[in-house]
């Protein structure tokens, strides 16, 4: 198992927001989480990555225990986060120039300008950038750390709809050529019905995995059409995060 995360509490505040966290994601799976909003899903994100620290319970990757800031996981927030006084090969080589390997991430980001859909925008400053090149910025400077999983807390949330939608269609086109493990915290039914292979759904207070869902698999792949079918589905989520299911499936 890639990631594993065991018996996890946690509380803000004097308010217990986390209680028994469970969930458990394969190597090379993309996994959403969804729930109400407040229910903790970034705050499991920031448990990961060590910004909080749980007050108990167990976070493990390929079986070992970890704690604490580790170089296993690499997380993209909402907002993109670009210098905008740095061109945009300078910010997506940010992690290389900290860790001393500059040279390498400036030689590994020109590969990837292309596939992220920024060749010609190297030497370009961010406020010359579309909100959703901005975003690729962001997620090729993520992309670039040498962390085996990447997390993902609302990438696209801040864009309009239609460039919302171009990005899901531009990750999912990515996903086979990042061949990563990714965990994505979202608030769109559509996104993870979309992105994942599998969608847990947080509920309870405080909160927990109280159901894990399977989107099909089209032997066609998936697309707009396959995804505006997914009307029950949909609908099933929604009775979910509403609580009005919550029996674990």
């Amino acid at each position: 198992m890639k990631l594993e995360i065991s018996g996890l509490d946690f509380s803000y505040g004097g308010r217990e927001v986390l209680r028994q966290l469970n969930l458990q994601v394969e190597e090379g799976e993309f996994v959403s989480i969804l729930g109400a909003s407040g229910c903790g899903k970034s705050t499991i994100l920031k448990l990961l990555t060590g910004v909080l620290s749980p007050a108990a319970g167990t976070i493990s990757v390929d079986g070992e225990k970890v704690q604490g800031m580790t170089g296993h996981f690499a997380y993209m927030p909402q907002n993109d986060l670009l210098f905008p006084w740095k061109t945009i090969l300078d910010n997506v080589c940010l992690y290389g120039r900290i860790h001393g390997t500059a040279e390498e991430a400036r030689r590994e980001a020109m590969e990837n300008m292309a596939a992220f859909g920024l060749s010609g925008y190297e030497k370009s400053y961010p406020s010359a950038l579309s909100g959703g090149m901005r975003q690729r910025a962001a997620f090729l400077r993520t992309a670039l750390c040498k962390s085996d999983i990447l997390l993902l807390d609302e990438p696209f949330g801040a864009l309009d709809v239609i460039t919302r939608g171009e990005m899901q269609d531009w990750l999912l086109s990515m996903r086979r050529k990042m061949n990563r493990t990714v965990v994505l915290v979202t608030h769109d039914m559509d996104e993870a019905i979309y992105l994942s292979d599998r969608i847990l759904i947080l509920g309870g207070h405080p909160s927990r995995v109280v159901s894990q869902l399977i989107p099909p698999a089209p032997p066609e792949g998936r697309s707009r059409d396959w995804l505006y079918g997914q009307g029950d589905l949909r609908r099933r989520i929604h009775r979910e995060i509403m609580g009005e299911e919550s029996e674990e499936t």
